[in-house]
Parts: structure tokens; C-alpha cells; sequence
């Protein structure tokens, strides 16, 4: 991390907030209360920045410089908002094509799919302002720059993206190993979501019932799922397979 990656200071952080600074997230010590700390949680709140109550040794390990136990993080990219993106998408006369993470932690599977995606002309990555990764350098470089590129929407939940993309006409489809219909059965030539879980516990049930469909890549070895980034991309390039088939713009 270097010095332009973060504000330190509780005024400093304030300020930024105030001047519309992109902020991924803001460590505030646990130990930190009294009325400016209150009136920052509230700019966070009202700003839907993402707060960490934390140890202040968590604080002193990134900078040792007089933070007053309170850190920003900045954005490495501007956030978009899927509610603003999706009828710009209609209104461009684009077939869109958006891909939403349910719970994505590791950064290098993160940046992997970000990649994949930017190469086949995804139209947006969705990830949760919680419980997930962000855009940080790291994400950056593992994508090889496919960040900078493709719009990035974070938004309170998946399970709210999952819905609201059905509610405007998204064919919204699972991709879980315990499906049993099989992924190239599926028709991806409408506008399309794909929804991709997390590494561990794959895509939560709350996220599942609001999807339009599931679907499965076919496992015959004895390990049962594969890499979240791999299946990503073999979904990812059946949707463009099924779009050139059909002679429709990619792009």
C-alpha cells in the first residue's frame, strides 16, 4: 500500500467524504467514540461506505503516522450503480450481459474473472459491499488491467441484484454444481446475469430463489466442483458461443 492509497485522520477522512472522494472503506478503531466519531459514522452511512470497527493495532500496521484511529482506504476504480447502468444498457440498444459474484473473497480468482470477463465484452461485474472482495491494486494487477475497463457495480446485496435484474427482464442464472440441468442447455441469447458463488460455500439460498434458472458444468473426475474463475469463464464463453451463433453483436 502506498500513501495515495489511504487518508489518515478523522478530519482528513471527513473531508474526503465531503469532496466525493472515491473511499472503499474506513477503519475506525474500537476505541474511538465521542461526537466526531459519531458525525463521521453517520457522513459513512448516509455515503454507503463501508465501516470496520477495528483494533487500533490493525490502524498502526498500514501507517504509523498520527491517524487519530481512523483510516481510509481509497477506491482503486469509481463504483457504478446497477440501478443507473441497466437502463443505460437498454436505452444504448445493447443485448447486456452482466456477471454477478455471490461472496467472492480470494483477489486472484477476482481478478481472473474480471479478465475473462472484460475480454468477452461483459458489460459489468456485481459485487456486494460486504463479505467480498473490492477493486484494490492487487485485483488490478491480477486482472491485467481488465479493471479499468469494465464497470464495476457494488451494491448492498447480491440477492437485491439477483432480483432487481429478473424484475427488468435478465434471464438470472445460477451456475452451482447442484443443479441438474446442464449449462449448454441453456438459452443465453436474451439479456443475461450470470450468478457465480463463493469459493467455499458457492451461491447462498437467499440469492438462489431469486434466480431465473440453474445450471451445471458436467464433473467426471473425482473432485467435484471446479475453480470458481474456471467455471466463470467456460460460462462466460458459452454465452458468447450460443450470441456469435446466433449472429448477434458480441460488443
Amino acid at each position: 500500500m502506498t500513501s495515495e492509497d489511504y487518508i489518515y485522520g478523522i478530519r482528513a477522512v471527513m473531508e474526503a467524504i465531503e469532496a466525493g472522494k472515491e473511499i472503499d472503506k474506513i477503519f475506525i478503531s474500537k476505541e474511538l467514540h465521542g461526537e466526531l466519531a459519531s458525525e463521521l459514522l453517520a457522513m459513512a452511512r448516509e455515503s454507503r461506505i463501508i465501516v470496520q470497527r477495528v483494533p487500533p493495532e490493525r490502524i498502526n500496521r498500514i501507517t504509523r503516522k498520527n491517524h487519530q484511529g481512523v483510516l481510509a482506504m481509497m477506491a482503486a476504480v469509481t463504483y457504478h450503480r446497477l440501478d443507473h447502468l441497466v437502463p443505460e444498457l437498454y436505452e444504448a440498444g445493447m443485448l447486456p450481459f452482466i456477471v454477478l459474484l455471490d461472496g467472492i473473497t480470494d483477489v486472484r480468482n477476482f481478478g481472473a474473472i474480471a479478465r475473462t470477463c472484460e475480454c468477452a465484452g461483459v458489460d459489468a461485474i456485481v459485487i456486494p459491499d460486504r463479505g467480498s472482495v473490492s477493486v484494490g491494486g492487487d485485483a488490478i494487477k491480477t486482472s491485467a488491467g481488465a479493471l479499468h475497463h469494465i464497470p464495476v457495480c457494488r451494491c448492498n446485496s447480491i440477492a437485491w441484484a439477483a432480483k432487481f435484474l429478473r424484475e427488468n427482464g435478465y434471464n438470472v442464472v445460477a451456475v452451482s454444481e447442484k443443479a441438474d440441468f446442464p449449462y449448454t442447455e441453456g438459452n443465453y441469447t436474451d439479456p443475461v446475469a450470470l450468478v457465480m458463488g463463493a469459493e467455499d460455500t458457492g451461491i447462498s439460498p437467499e440469492v438462489m430463489k431469486h434466480c431465473s434458472s440453474k445450471v451445471s458444468i458436467p464433473m467426471f473426475g473425482n473432485i467435484g466442483s471446479l475453480n470458481v474463475s474456471v467455471a466463470a469463464g467456460v460460462m462466460i464463453y458459452e454465452v458468447v458461443r450460443q450470441r456469435l451463433a446466433a449472429n448477434m453483436e458480441i460488443v
